[in-house]
């Protein structure tokens, strides 16, 4: 029992340092690159506020429980397209179809390049790729 009490008169006094206002007699210091700007904004005789001053609910905002339900619908909506996409979902048929449509669509085919020209090409290349002499000395 006394020890009880001993530790309840220890709480207590350990928590009565928490009753004091730390920011009472708090200074800035002089020396910071802000006490200017605090010097400035601080007014002591500003009015504290009150609980009037707290704006009043929104009435134009769904219900709290209609958050729960949209997100449930989110989380069914993703479930559905991971199960409609999934890898057993879909096959490739009727590929050579799609793939003639799309030859027909690109235009015609064009012939491979003769091999004169290719060797032109080429010398061009060479030609052009060789360095300039050194400069004199």
């Amino acid at each position: 029992m006394a020890a009880q009490f001993l530790a309840s008169v220890g709480a207590c006094a350990m928590l009565s340092a928490c009753v004091g206002n730390p920011f009472k007699d708090a200074k800035v210091d002089p020396r910071s690159p802000i006490a200017a700007e605090v010097a400035r904004t601080v007014r002591s005789d500003a009015p504290y506020p009150t609980f009037a001053g707290i704006p009043p609910v929104p009435k134009d905002v769904r219900p709290h429980k209609q958050y729960g339900q949209a997100a449930a619908q989110i989380e069914q909506t993703r479930a559905d397209v991971v199960r409609a996409t999934g890898d057993d979902s879909w096959t490739l048929n009727n590929s050579e179809t799609f793939a003639d449509q799309a030859r027909s669509a690109a235009g015609p085919e064009l012939a491979p390049a003769q091999q004169s020209d290719t060797e032109a090409f080429a010398k061009d290349l060479r030609k052009r790729a060789t360095p300039p002499p050194p400069p004199p000395r």
